[in-house]
Formats: structure tokens, sequence, C-alpha cells
């Protein structure tokens, strides 16, 4: 009795088991043939996993990547597939995506895979649909429009560019990729943070923001160990530096409104921290944000502000280092070396300076459009739609 009911268990649990399997493989697959002439072709990939592995595979930034490749040759430049968990229509068709864009919250919305939320957060700029991401952005735009062409913003940039390049007179080589990174970084904290290079903070903010973009593009599985688990846990250190940032700001600005209100002089030297003009100082003025979408707000702007900028210089030199004679890197010489006999020795570029370099302008436009900057976009589309011949 006791063997045959063993035995009993044991059937049990395997064809529970095959069921089990049998069901993540039939809700893997069943889009594909429910939606059978409805969508583009494509493949699934393997269950649950789909074909994320290979669309996250690193790949030269000059080029679309091997998955992308491989895909478009087969299915054409629109494919169905299943990245991060989900049934997904991947377009690489220049008239769909600008169709996409232009019918933003109206036939389309701003929608990343839930697993990339619990990195960027519930209240991110880039997760965030409808009001409060128009709320976020206006916030954004309004932002950069008041701080890009001040010059304590412009001095900044080239302060940290002149000591960068100073550095480089004594290295017997130079690794571009990793001293774009390092100025990009250098710049963004500077001017959200108001952090210097050299500030301990820094340091720490820097190597859990490297972490943070690690697991940004992986397997968005939370098992400890993973780039995934290591990115989530990297944000929430991110986000409890900023705070304690912000709680210091204000502590000072409260220590200087009850010397002004004592009559001391605002410049006098016994204030321990004069009036910022950085980004995080502006943005602690808008009544409209919560805290939460505050700190949030921060890690976007390190994040855009890191990752495009680094891999744009990159992409540049990239693209002028192509050929043994280069006529455009030598236009550009031209445009600079103008600019500059147009200036005092030591007299810092103005808004007007960077304004006159439009061949500069050309090159950046060329290198965006040549390079591949910015991997991918999601959106999610509110109703069936058709374009054009695709399904």
């Amino acid at each position: 009795m006791a063997a045959s009911g063993c035995c009993f268990w044991i059937n049990v649990m395997v064809f529970g088991l095959v069921g089990f399997l049998f069901g993540i493989i039939l809700n893997h697959f069943l889009p594909l043939f429910l939606k059978h002439g409805l969508v583009p072709k494509g493949s699934f990939g393997w269950p649950l996993l789909g074909e994320t592995l290979s669309f996250l595979n690193p790949h030269p930034s000059n080029s679309i990547g091997s998955y992308l490749q491989q895909h478009c040759s087969r299915y054409g430049k629109v494919f169905t597939s299943h990245l991060f968990f989900s049934p997904t229509v991947v377009s690489c068709d220049q008239e769909l995506n600008y169709f996409i864009l232009q019918n933003e919250d109206k036939l389309f919305q701003c929608s990343y895979p839930k697993p990339i939320h619990g990195i960027l957060g519930k209240v991110s700029m880039l997760v965030a649909v409808s009001e409060t991401h128009k709320k976020l952005r206006n916030v954004a735009l309004s932002l950069v429009n008041t701080t890009k062409s001040k010059p304590e913003f412009l001095n900044d940039v080239e302060g940290i560019a002149v000591q960068m390049l100073s550095s480089w007179k004594d290295k017997e080589q130079v690794i571009f990729c990793d001293e774009a990174r390092k100025f990009a970084f250098n710049v963004i904290v500077k001017q959200v943070l108001g952090l210097k290079a050299d500030e301990p903070r820094t340091a720490e903010i820097l190597q859990d923001f490297l972490l943070f973009m690690k697991g940004l593009i992986s397997l968005p599985l939370y098992i400890p160990g993973t780039a995934y688990a290591k990115a989530v846990q990297a944000r929430s250190r991110i986000s409890s530096t900023v705070r304690a940032i912000i709680e210091e700001r204000r502590r000072a600005s409260a220590a200087a409104a009850k010397y002004v209100d004592d009559d001391i002089p605002k410049n006098s030297s016994s204030i321990s921290s004069k009036q910022r003009s950085d980004f995080l100082e502006i943005l602690l003025c808008v009544d409209t944000l919560s805290e939460d979408e505050k700190v949030s707000f921060v890690l976007d702007s390190l994040l855009g502000g890191y990752e495009t900028t680094f891999l744009l210089m990159a992409m540049v030199v990239y693209f002028l280092g192509l050929g043994d004679s280069n006529p455009i890197l030598e236009q550009l010489k031209i445009e600079h070396e103008g600019i500059r006999k147009m200036k005092e020795k030591d007299e810092n570029l103005n808004w007007e300076d960077y304004k006159k370099m439009s061949f500069t302008q050309l090159v950046i436009n060329e290198a965006l459009r040549s390079g591949n900057i910015v991997k991918f976009v999601h959106r999610k589309a509110l109703k069936d739609v058709k374009f054009k011949e695709l399904p």
C-alpha cells in the first residue's frame, strides 16, 4: 500500500510538472498563432526567454548588430519577436517609426517592460505616461533651456575638457571611449548635483552608476548576483545619496535664510554654502514635483546626459579617424581655430561662440544618423493599428 501510494504521488508530480511546462510553452507561443496574419512575420525564440538574450547581445555602435541584421534579412524591416517576457513587434522602418512617434498618446504610448521599471523606478520620466510624462518633460525642457546657455555651465564644460586634455600629455596611449565616459560623467554630475570630479561622493556615485548602466540592458531576472539585481540595488543607493544631498541643500538654505533674517550680509564668509545655480538647486524650487519625482528626475538626468553624450563623442571621433586624410577633420580645425583667434588669451567660450560652430553641428548630426546611439525605445499600441501594407 505504501509503495503504491508513493507511486501515485510521483505520477501526480510528474503529470503536474509536464502540465506546467506545457502551459508555459502554450502561453509563450499562443499569441503568435492567434495573431497569425494580423501581425508581421517573425519568431518567438525560447519559452519565457524568447529572443531577449540575442537582442541584448553587445555589438559595435556603428552597426545595428547581428540580431537585427539576421531578422531584417529574414523577415523584413518590421517583424514579430518575444522580448523581455512579452510579444513584441520590432520596427527598423524609418516611416513606421516616424508614424509611431507622431502618434504619441493617440495610437501609441510610452511603455517599457515591467521588469525595467524595477531599475528605472515607478516615477521615472522614461516609464511615465500621459499627463505625468508631459509634466516631467515640460520640467526637463524648462531646466535645460534655463541652464544650457549659462556662463557657469559653459565654463564648467570647457574647464573639465581642458583638464582632461592636459592629463593626456604624458600618456603613451589614450583609450578615447574611456576618456569620453569620464568626461561625460564629470560634466553631468557637476551640472546636476554640483559635485566635482575629485570629491569622494562622485566616486561612490560613479561606482553605483556603472552597475546601474550594466543592469539596465540585461536579462531582467531579480536573482542575487545578476546584473539586473545589482542594478536595482545600485539605484537604491544612488537614490539615498541624492536624498542626502537634497536634505543638505535644504539645511544650508534654511541656515542662509536665518543669517539673512539676523541682518548678516548674504555674502558673509560665515555662510558655509553660497547660492548654487546647478540643476538640483533649480529643481528644488519646482513645486509641481513630489520628493520621489525629484529624486527620480535627477537619476533620469544622469542617465540621459551620460549615456548618449559619451557614445556620441566616441562615434564622432571614430568616424573622424577613418582614413589617413580626412577633409572633414581639417574643416573642423579651421572652424574652431577661427573662433579661438577671435578670443583673448584664456578667455572662455560663450554661447554665441558655440552657435557659430555650424559645421561642427553638421558633423554631430551625421554621427547621430550614422551611429547607433540609442539602442531601442519601447511603445505600446493602444489599439490595433494598420500601417500601409503591413499586417
